[in-house]
């Protein structure tokens, strides 16, 4: 750990020191220099991370151990809460309604604030981008993959985002801090075993800060200002754009509407994305069904290479485990069901449930991967925009971009709207993630504060400079590495809301918890 922070910290001093004199050149050598110092980090990160049972055991195959440790807590979770994704999903949805809100509760927001802040940190980039890549690596199959985990991925949100909340602090302010630091350290002394859990969350904290570094600033920014500045430039003269290479212009504005935002904390954030989150949701959903409407008699052949992609890896380097390993990475990526992330947001929730706020927080991996994720492969398949050799950044963002534009040549520009609002609401939501683990792991005082909003800052500048490559496997490793600690102590605490849930349920059959209108 000291020398993976040594050698990240070394790069960021580098760029730092670099970045006047770099952007006195042209762009293309600012941005080279960017990656010079930034990819041997992400090298060295992910080639950590993402070790495979291969490593392990020669005779194994080649499948990253973080994959098969966060869907298998997603299958195991699914069973023992007794699919608590299928029997809670309706009063999940009765709950987000406000049916149960009472303005008194303790808590700083509404539940559908929450889910909306909780969402707009999963439903991102990585449903656009993300999965264009998937697709280009792993073929249509990645899809049924990406599906999978999403749906079982809603039980593990569950488990920890009812801890989340149970075990959550509330200051003399009213402020709420909670997330994995909080109920891995105190759930798992209460279970006796609190100094595993107090390194878990040590562990947890340090992975969340650099999720929120990784996935949250760098990724959001690099593909929002691809897309954002070949738009722009395409509308401006093209390669003799002013714009054109140079999307860490969009990277200076980004940085500054996100530290506007990020002053507020938590209330304000959830302010900014319960309206962004609606608008963003219906204009990409409503450009993607128009694409995907405009092709219907397709749906079902593509639905076909889908379902048979998923076991044949046909055309695809490694076959099923390519597909395999492909949809699982990048659904997980998307919903970041298994990683405690969302819990932060949910502990904020204005509620004495903490089963209730569990069960709005498995609507998050469904709404993001098995509805928003799937869109956007339907429209990649239906367009035969499929590009197996793509690389780079036509294995992203401009890939899903392309797809829209074989249909009506304009829908790229409303993709980038689209696009920088995803990125925007998921960059301020993974802030607050990020900023709660930094104070929880230096101190709740200004200067650490401080630190961390201006270090984030600059990380977002640096991820609109970089190349998709280095920023995503980054991105992967930095955020699925929370995995590790947060389903290991989940497990462990398994029992404890088992019966949290059982009792919930049976008060809801006895009339013991009522709607909030018909209370005394």
């Amino acid at each position: 750990m000291k020398r993976l922070m040594a050698l990240f910290a070394t790069g960021l001093a580098s760029l730092v020191l670099a970045a006047p004199a770099a952007l006195a050149q042209e762009s293309s050598s600012f941005a080279e220099s960017v990656n010079n110092v930034m990819a041997p980090v992400s090298d060295f990160i992910s080639g950590i991370i993402f070790f495979t049972l291969q490593d392990i055991i020669p005779v194994l195959p080649p499948i990253p151990f973080i994959v098969l440790w966060l869907l298998g807590g997603g299958i195991f979770f699914s069973f023992y809460m007794g699919f608590p994704n299928i029997r809670g999903f309706a009063q999940s949805i009765r709950i987000v309604k406000g049916t149960y809100d009472d303005p008194d509760d303790p808590g700083e927001v509404t539940h559908f604030q929450a889910l909306t802040a909780a969402v707009s940190g999963t439903v991102g980039l990585g449903n656009i981008a993300g999965v264009a890549i998937a697709i280009s690596v792993g073929g249509p199959g990645a899809t049924f993959w990406m599906i999978m985990a999403g749906l079982f991925g809603m039980s593990s949100k569950f488990v920890e985002c009812t801890l989340g909340l149970k075990y959550r602090k509330i200051d003399e302010n009213g402020v709420v801090s909670g997330g994995p630091m909080y109920y891995l350290t105190e759930g798992l002394a209460n279970q006796g075993y609190p100094a595993l859990g107090k390194v878990l969350a040590v562990i947890a904290a340090v992975f969340i800060i650099g999720g929120a570094y990784g996935a949250g600033a760098m990724f959001q920014t690099n593909q929002s200002s691809m897309q954002f500045t070949n738009e722009l430039a395409a509308l401006t003269g093209g390669e003799s754009s002013f714009f054109f290479g140079k999307p860490w212009l969009f990277g200076v504005v980004f940085a500054a509407a996100v530290g506007l935002v990020i002053i507020g904390g938590i209330r304000q954030i959830t302010h900014v994305t319960e309206f962004l989150v609606p608008i963003m949701a219906i204009t990409y959903v409503t450009a993607s069904m128009f694409v995907i409407l405009g092709n219907a008699s397709e749906i079902p052949a593509a639905f076909g290479q889908i379902f048979a992609g998923a076991f044949t890896g046909e055309g695809v380097a490694g076959g099923i485990i390519g597909v395999l390993i492909q949809g699982l990475r990048r659904a997980t990526f998307s919903n970041e069901a298994g990683l405690g992330s969302a819990s932060i947001a949910h502990a904020a929730a204005k509620t004495k449930e903490p089963v209730s706020e569990g069960l709005v927080a498995l609507l998050e991996p469904f709404i993001d991967t098995v509805v928003i994720c799937t869109i956007t492969a339907l429209v990649i398949i239906l367009t035969n925009s499929v590009d197996a050799s793509a690389s780079g950044t036509m294995a992203g963002i401009a890939l899903t971009s392309k797809a829209f534009a074989t249909v009506i040549d304009w829908f790229p520009y409303i993709l980038t709207i689209a696009v920088v609002m995803f990125a925007f609401s998921t960059s301020i939501t993974w802030f607050y993630y990020g900023q709660r683990a930094f104070l929880w792991l230096f101190g709740n005082n200004k200067n650490a504060d401080l630190a961390f909003k201006i270090s984030y800052l600059l990380i977002i500048f640096i991820g609109s400079a970089m190349s998709l490559a280095p920023v995503m496997d980054m991105a992967d490793a930095l955020l699925l590495a929370i995995g590790f600690p947060n389903i290991l102590g989940l497990y462990l605490m398994r029992k404890e809301v088992r019966a949290m849930l059982d009792d919930y349920f049976a008060r809801i059959k006895s009339g013991e918890i009522k709607p909030y209108v018909e209370r005394d």
